[in-house]
């Protein structure tokens, strides 16, 4: 037994016994913990030699730099960073010689890219300059509707029901593109021959888009050839069953047999062979009574349905014992009118999307392309038609109709340089940010001149809003300053909106003046009595509604893109006319935008 010496305390003594008797990896183990941790070497750099010496504050403390991560970054900070201030300085020089600042680049991107700001909102598809180019070249020789290969009837009706009100009648650039595309005689092509023309056989289905500026006769660019090739299927029909009647044996009538007179219904009835939809019941309307104009000499069927309608006028034009040839109606109502009879589309031909970038976007298109595929069977022509070519709308185009022809305007995505813009800043002196105060006095302005240059028609002005909400309440502010204004919205009542919307629709009477409201106090109370009409309105009336009569059109609000810049705008300027436009512009809008549209307005380029 190991005896240890008799000095140690019972406690070192118990230690050592235990290290003696301890394993030999335990040992190792322990030697090497106690072993001192390896210093650097004097030849080897610090991983913090290029950070330098460690800043000190006037108090001797380290000073600790804050991560620009941290959520709290920029508490307790009375100086701006230096980078800051540099970009300011750039920034403003840059404002101040009429330039763009790029944020973070530190550099002038004055008119390195025009159009940049509308480009950046990504909404319209680009038409190159080069098709443009050729397209102009096309038109130069389609100079009248005599050069049509129209039925003589058809072409005598233009005049006289469709363009009645113009002294020179001559074809517009998408007439002059599409009509001879849709009756399939563009370069030289000559008709096929009567006999030929059936449709009811079964051929491959054409795809058409007709993208057009605002104004320019898009509606009678695809009413005319549709009208054209239903009147000659209707003579094609006509003389099928009369060769069909001569074949049939002549039976010798029984003198004792009484036949009973059946009026048996025409077999058109609730089956149209062309079907024209629009999104909105004032375009209904419109398109409606353009196609009744045609009828009164070219003799055809024509019906427009709307929510505006009851049901028993429905029912009755739709299903009327005489036939039916065409129909105009929205495409929510036509879709309940056809899950309860689906004949109706079974012999439908040429199907009409108006307005397609709304009727195609999310809202509309569930609703649109069932009625589309419904009609597929019997269908030979589907024609789209637009003022502006959405980035989603030709992205859906390329996916479901890849073959489809784009028939485009030169002036596609461009304003007209008849109309003239103006920018009102109301962050200036008077209006100090009031928009309705700035609204007011434009609209005041525009009637003392029009009363200066003693017209003795109504001025008729468009003031357009985002929301509506505001309508009701802008319209009610300028009521109060003695300025006849009118809401037209969603909310509005149908007969009420037709009305108002007509009087917009329809050129003025000469001498008709329009008084102003008594019990005012406010110095706008003296608006002249020259005729100043106002409809405060949403984008129900910038779609496709031929606003003839107003010669100004004022932006309450700057708009979101460049498409409701095109469509609003649009609403003067149409078919020649001259027009104005006004944008009333303030803290947080965009006014690269307006200066933008502005430039592309005078340079006479299309927005995208």
């Amino acid at each position: 037994m190991l005896r240890l010496s008799s000095s140690l305390c019972p406690f070192c003594e118990a230690q050592a016994v235990a290290n003696v008797f301890r394993p030999l990896w335990q040992t190792t183990r322990s030697v090497a913990t106690l072993q001192k941790k390896r210093q650097p070497s004097r030849m080897e750099l610090s991983p913090r030699v290029e950070r330098g010496p460690q800043r000190k504050d006037e108090g001797g403390r380290p000073i600790v730099r804050k991560s620009r991560n941290s959520p709290f970054n920029g508490m307790n900070v009375t100086t701006p960073p230096r980078e800051l201030v540099a970009a300011r300085k750039v920034s403003s020089a840059a404002q101040k010689r009429g330039g763009r600042f790029v944020k973070g680049s530190g550099r002038d991107e004055r008119n390195k890219e025009p159009m940049k700001a509308l480009k950046m909102q990504r909404a319209l598809a680009t038409i190159p300059y080069e098709k443009r180019g050729r397209t102009k070249l096309e038109l130069v020789d389609r100079d009248a509707f005599e050069d049509f290969d129209l039925l003589p009837a058809i072409k005598d009706s233009v005049p006289v029901q469709a363009l009645g009100g113009l002294n020179v009648v001559t074809p517009t650039p998408i007439q002059r593109l599409a009509i001879p595309a849709l009756l399939g005689t563009e370069d030289g092509k000559k008709r096929r021959r009567k006999h030929e023309v059936d449709l009811d056989a079964k051929k491959e289905v054409q795809h058409f888009l007709l993208a057009a500026e605002t104004g320019s006769g898009k509606t009678l660019a695809y009413i005319l050839p549709i009208i054209d090739a239903l009147k000659r299927a209707e003579a094609t029909e006509a003389e099928r069953e009369a060769a069909e009647a001569r074949k049939a044996e002549p039976t010798r009538p029984n003198a004792f047999e009484l036949t009973p007179e059946v009026d048996d219904p025409h077999p058109t009835t609730g089956r149209p062979r062309a079907i024209i939809l629009v999104p909105t019941a004032e375009l209904v309307a419109q398109v409606g009574a353009l196609l009744k104009a045609l009828s009164h000499t070219i003799k055809f069927r024509s019906a427009m349905i709307s929510a505006s309608s009851t049901a028993t006028v429905i029912r009755s034009r739709l299903f009327s014992p005489a036939g039916i040839d065409v129909v105009v109606s929205t495409p929510h109502l036509l879709n309940s009118i056809t899950e309860s009879d689906p004949n109706v589309l079974s012999r439908v031909s040429h199907l009409v999307i108006d307005e397609a970038d709304s009727l195609l976007d999310r809202s509309f298109s569930p609703l649109t392309s069932s009625i589309i595929d419904r009609c597929n069977p019997s269908l030979h022509q589907l024609i789209l038609c637009s003022a502006t070519i959405p980035r989603s709308l030709d992205s859906y185009l390329h996916k479901r109709y890849p073959e489809i022809r784009r028939l485009t305007t030169p002036n596609l995505h461009a304003i007209p340089r008849r109309v003239q813009l103006t920018v009102v800043d109301i962050d200036k002196i008077p209006y100090q940010g009031n928009r309705d105060l700035a609204c007011a006095q434009v609209i005041w302005d525009i009637g003392k001149e029009a009363a200066e240059a003693t017209e003795s028609r109504e001025h008729r002005i468009l003031v357009f809003v985002n929301e509506r909400e505001k309508a009701d309440e802008l319209a009610g502010y300028l009521k109060a300053k003695g300025i006849d204004a009118t809401p037209l919205s969603r909310d509005s009542a149908d007969r009420k909106g037709q009305e108002t919307l007509a009087a917009f629709t329809t050129p003025p009477t000469p001498g008709s003046t329009t008084s102003v409201s008594p019990g005012t106090d406010d110095a706008l109370a003296s608006t002249p009595k020259s005729a100043v009409k106002v409809l405060v309105t949403t984008d129900i009336s910038s779609r496709g509604i031929d606003t003839t009569a107003a010669k100004t059109v004022i932006l309450y609000t700057v708009p979101h893109t460049s498409i409701d810049f095109i469509h609003r705008l649009g609403r003067v300027g149409r078919m020649g006319r001259r027009g104005r436009g006004i944008v009333l512009v303030g803290r947080g809008d965009r006014k690269d935008v307006v200066r933008e549209v502005r430039e592309g307005m005078f340079k006479g380029v299309a927005l995208i």
